[in-house]
């Protein structure tokens, strides 16, 4: 790949106009900028950008149709090319819109705004009932803090502007910035031609994840456990249910009419409880598992436990399996039924994770009482993205209506979606509280395709591309202004679908519960006392994922399925080659240090550069002297590489690497088999190939596991009399070794080690030692392997 494609992928700097600025050109703080100072200034991270609000509230008096003796009204605002329509209320002479429209200052080419109020015709042409006009010039600017500007009423005058008319609306015309409070809801001009249900879907908002709770289930036991086949005791086991979790105990061994488990089974919650727990007992069977009893319990009356205490357990009756609610009588017949003994809780003191720890953004525990307050303040401004890639064809010529998503803690936000551009500019800031430094924002770009009349069917909103930064990679109070690459893995391989600007600043509030934070643990305590299995935590992340998914794609306007998934990397643990590949050669890069290091201590013992060779001898002869002196050396040499590495330090923000992902050399067919469904659904000739070379690769693994195993196993023959001559040989070593090692000086030991290791390459011979050659025939458990 070339030079100037590698540098696409890299980070830039940019230098946007970022603040708050008086309109018209006037001076406040240095050089006509507002300082980031004032506390009420909220959007100093983004370019400030222009709107003139139109707010139509409602419309008293208006004249009827001569016709039908009533009136649909509504009211159209017409600002150049850009009309914004109100809806229309039928047979209402005083209608009220509470709307407001929005115009771009951008893109105004009109010297007037004009209003007009119109009655709708389903049948002829829309009468006209009269309009108001305003001249650009007299529109006064509301600057935030202000309080909003006072609507008035307006007469309503003929086409010609000579003559007054029946009907009277009440307007507020002011020309504002984004940082307006009637911004978010507003119609915008830059989606003008979005209809019907795509403009809620336009429009920018803020979500909350619900909230989550780990439900524990410790199935103890059961009594009076009845099976159909009355000359048979049944052996029972306990399936229950949360939503779509489901989850059983083991079969208990015996069969018994009392069956006992004693069994833990975790589910994930969300408030407010929709779900109820739904737990069976059901007997194996030769044939088949039969139902013997089932309950159903809301969550609410299980108690919240906020620490690892013990808490009380409860006897809950079965209800008979085959009694329906018209079998009531016979019901109450039994004289006895199935009862279960349980002990559930709502476990508040850990955290539910639905994300990778590796980006975790929240560790608090679930129940608010343990929160701690807040270390520091983290700002983002969303400002702009440059050469988006077309996502879509409308109208024969590609287009993309993007929208951006940033997810910290429990907050998402979602820009308004940008219509039909290329180069869209959002300039919207939004502030999260940052409870521990370790934590990563993620910022998302996608494509929105459901804009009403432009919707597809079942379509889905592309990706462009996604930023992640980690908060402790940043300097406290500083402005950060990069232009990020959306870069976005597709199988014909790495794509560069366009930048994205952004601009951040991590306030902190106290610096020393910062660096407290640093001596403790990143998720709460109980994660460590009671911890889960690797298992445990992979299907409880999968399900609170989905959880959240679900929930968010309820709200208004939603926040897909497709678009929370990727913000929560939901595929990062399925099986893909180029991420073995990228995480072998971290791992190789890991040791290049001490690979390095081997190789300069090899060229200090072979004597290439004579000079440095008799340095290091001076220097070992001096730490034998004064063996004092080592621990202080090493610590004094790691302060003086720290120091000396300062100089060098990142000034930016990490970003995602292609090199490091190993996205630029990556085989098409490795890209096509991590894009495949789970289950395959590739032909039988493509998955016979991928999984014989799985099973190469697995191979490899195998070997080289098998080898560290040897290798250990060697060690243990020294001493476990596997092979008698060499354990005899060894141990005579030992006792030789020790009478010698009482009766010398340790230092001389030490300085006849290092010289040993030091000597000259005349002194040295080509085959391997003797201790490796000893160690290498001694036997490993490979022997006994089939």
């Amino acid at each position: 790949m070339t030079s100037p494609n590698q540098d696409d992928f890299k980070l830039k700097d940019t230098k946007p106009q970022l603040g708050e600025r008086w309109p018209h050109g006037g001076v406040r703080g240095g050089g006509g900028w507002i300082s980031s100072e004032r506390i009420t200034s909220t959007y100093d991270l983004v370019e400030q950008m222009y709107y003139l609000y139109v707010r139509v509230v409602k419309a008293r008096d208006l004249p009827p149709n001569q016709i039908t003796g009533t009136s649909d009204p509504y009211v159209e605002v017409k600002l150049g090319n850009y009309k914004g329509k109100t809806q229309h209320f039928t047979k209402r002479s005083n209608p009220e819109w509470k709307q407001v429209f929005a115009f771009s200052k951008d893109k105004i080419q009109s010297s007037v705004l004009e209003v007009f109020v119109r009655d709708k015709d389903m049948v002829a042409r829309d009468d006209y009932l009269g309009r108001v006009v305003f001249d650009m010039n007299e529109v006064p600017t509301r600057v935030p803090p202000d309080s909003p500007l006072a609507p008035q009423w307006y007469r309503l005058e003929d086409r010609r502007g000579e003559n007054k008319l029946r009907g009277e609306v009440m307007l507020a015309v002011w020309m504002g910035t984004q940082a307006d409070e009637a911004f978010p809801d507003a119609w915008h001009s830059d989606a003008a031609t979005v209809q019907g249900e795509g403009v809620y879907s336009v429009r920018s908002k803020v979500y909350v994840s619900p909230k989550l709770w780990y439900l524990r289930v410790n199935v103890i036991e059961a009594q009076d456990v009845e099976s159909a086949d009355k000359s048979q005791l049944p052996q029972v086991f306990v399936k229950a249910q949360v939503g779509n979790q489901i989850l059983k105990t083991k079969t208990c061994p015996t069969k018994t009419t009392n069956p006992f488990w004693n069994e833990d089974l975790i589910f994930v919650a969300a408030e407010p409880f929709e779900e109820q727990l739904v737990l069976t007992v059901e007997n194996k069977t030769a044939s088949r598992d039969e139902t013997v009893g089932r309950i159903q319990l809301p969550l609410n009356i299980f108690e919240k436990r906020l620490d690892h205490r013990p808490f009380h357990s409860r006897w809950f009756n079965l209800e008979k399996f085959g009694f329906g609610v018209l079998e009531g009588d016979r019901r109450m017949e039994l004289k006895f039924s199935t009862r279960i003994h349980l002990r559930a809780c709502l476990e508040g003191a850990y955290h539910v994770l639905d994300e990778s720890t590796m980006y975790i953004s929240d560790q608090r525990p679930t129940d608010r009482q343990l929160w701690k307050q807040p270390i520091g303040i983290l700002e983002v401004g969303i400002l702009s993205a440059q050469g988006l890639l077309p996502m879509k064809t409308r109208d024969g010529r590609g287009a993309t209506d993007a929208y951006c998503v940033a997810k910290y803690g429990q907050k998402w936000v979602r820009t308004r979606t940008i219509v039909g551009s290329s180069s869209p500019r959002w300039n919207e800031q939004y502030t999260w509280e940052v409870y521990d430094p370790c934590t990563v924002i993620t910022i998302g770009a996608f494509d929105n395709c459901h804009l009403g009349a432009n919707e597809k069917p079942g379509g889905k909103d592309s990706r462009i591309g996604k930023v992640r930064i980690r908060l402790s990679t940043l300097e406290t109070d500083r402005i950060y202004t990069h232009s990020y690459p959306l870069l976005v893995l597709q199988p014909s391989g790495v794509k560069k679908m366009g930048e994205l600007q952004l601009a951040f600043r991590f306030t902190c509030l106290s610096l020393a519960n910062m660096i407290y934070l640093y001596w403790h643990p990143l998720l709460p305590k109980m994660h460590y006392l009671h911890p889960f299995t690797v298992s445990q935590l992979d299907f409880l992340r999968f399900q609170a994922m989905n959880i959240v998914a679900v929930r968010l794609a309820r709200a208004e306007p939603p926040l897909r399925k497709e678009v929370v998934e990727y913000m929560l990397d939901v595929d990062s643990h399925m099986w893909s080659m180029r991420r073995s590949k990228a995480n072998f050669f971290r791992i190789v890069s890991l040791f290049s240090g001490a690979i390095s290091l081997s190789k300069w201590l090899g060229e200090v013992c072979h004597w290439k550069n004579p000079i440095t060779s008799v340095l290091v001898h001076i220097l070992f002869f001096i730490l034998i002297c004064f063996p004092e002196l080592i621990l202080p050396t090493i610590f004094l040499y790691m302060f003086l590489i720290g120091i000396w590495n300062f100089r060098f330090r990142p000034r930016h923000p990490p970003h995602m690497d292609t090199k490091l992902s190993w996205a630029e050399a990556v085989h098409p067919d490795e890209l096509d088999e991590e894009f495949d469904t789970f289950p395959t659904s590739k032909a039988q000739d493509v998955t016979r190939m991928r999984y014989d070379r799985l099973r190469s690769v697995a191979g490899r693994i195998q070997t080289v596991v098998g080898d560290m195993a040897t290798q250990g196993e060697r060690f243990e023959a020294l001493l476990s009399w596997r092979d008698p001559r060499a354990t005899c040989l060894f141990v005579v070593f030992c006792l030789v070794t020790a009478v010698a090692l009482y009766v010398t000086p340790f230092r001389i030991v030490i300085l006849l080690a290092g010289l040993f290791v030091l000597r000259h390459p005349r002194f040295r011979s080509k085959q391997p030692s003797v201790p490796s050659n000893f160690f290498r025939r001694l036997p490993a458990r490979a022997d006994s392997m089939l």
